[in-house]
């Protein structure tokens, strides 16, 4: 049986997978991503999937970013001990095998074409609404990468050039309006108190380093927690929702005029929120968008979920496209 090794590599989880031509995925394992000796976690992962399974022809990994393709290197915001690491080559070193690399929202974007949301879609873009914005774009059939592999970073598109300051030194950023974090924080800013709405007793507090907390002792206010009180009805999470829902249709708009997109599909954990965040979504397209062929794009959630990811990187690794081979 033939197959390639597929690896997703993220700020909380490493995952891995022997998938086949079909896209069907023969084993896998999954471990939380730790904040020091990733490397170490990713071989341990590796070692468990590959040993006593078929063996790979290839490897493709889908990695966050940012990403250096043409160095084989990776950046990951979100993991302080790699900057400038190089992943390509190292996994290479590991399995012996030839190895292609490229961003994980890249790969989301190219799984959900393969076999999810997206198949069959002429011009698709794929997002993943989470702790950041991320983005990939699957254009005839052919992953659009970019000179350094960085194209789709559409959480990084500016709706509002008068806008909030973002944590990429940029203003107005799409991520500032519409990840989970950002929501909740506006939502705290604006007076939500965290499960009110449903009968839950608690507050919140931003913490020094960003993140948004609960009082000792109980649940952080995060996104799922916004989404359960937007579906009791708490005014202010619904408006958390239409806020963020209103900036992801202004860079859908926009993306969709530059590239003219027949689809979109979204996830990411905030896209669990289901209708809380699609209801204002499609209302919010309705309105931002004016040319018929934007008005077309169909908005659809993923049905791959975590899988996107992994698919996508197996599917690199079946079909590299020449920016991403190894020299």
């Amino acid at each position: 049986m033939t197959c390639v090794l597929a690896i997703d590599i993220g700020g909380t989880k490493l995952a891995a997978a022997l998938v086949d031509e079909a896209g069907s995925i023969l084993r896998s394992a999954t471990r939380p991503t730790p904040r020091e000796e990733v490397m170490s976690a990713l071989k341990a992962l590796v070692t468990e999937v590959m040993d006593g399974g078929p063996p790979p022809q290839a490897v493709g990994i889908g990695c966050a970013g940012p990403v250096d393709l043409a160095a084989g290197t990776v950046s990951p915001v979100n993991m302080p001990s790699w900057r400038g690491f190089p992943l390509r080559e190292e996994v290479r070193k590991l399995t012996t095998l030839p190895t292609v690399l490229a961003g994980d929202a890249q790969c989301f974007a190219l799984g959900e074409h393969w076999l999810g949301a997206g198949r069959g879609c002429t011009s698709l873009l794929g997002i993943v609404v989470s702790t950041g914005i991320g983005g990939g774009l699957v254009l005839d059939g052919v992953p659009l990468l970019g000179p350094t592999g960085n194209a789709g970073h559409v959480g990084h598109m500016s709706i509002d050039p008068y806008g909030e300051r973002c944590e990429c030194g940029g203003r107005g950023c799409v991520e500032r309006y519409s990840s989970g974090p950002n929501m909740a924080r506006w939502a705290l800013e604006n007076g939500w108190s965290p499960g009110a709405s449903s009968g839950a007793v608690g507050s919140a507090v931003q913490g020094q380093d960003g993140d948004v907390r609960g009082e000792e002792g109980k649940a952080p206010a995060d996104a799922r927690m916004l989404a359960q009180d937007a579906r009791a009805g708490d005014p202010i999470a619904v408006a958390a929702f239409q806020r963020g829902a209103r900036a992801l249709a202004g860079m859908i708009a926009s993306t969709a005029a530059a590239v003219e997109l027949t689809a979109v599909v979204i996830g990411g954990g905030v896209s669990a929120a289901g209708e809380v965040l699609f209801e204002p979504l499609r209302h919010a397209l309705d309105d931002v968008t004016g040319l018929p062929f934007v008005r077309a794009v169909e908005v659809r959630q993923s049905s791959l979920g975590v899988r996107a990811s992994l698919a996508g990187a197996a599917q690199l690794a079946w079909r590299p496209h020449p920016s991403i081979t190894a020299p």
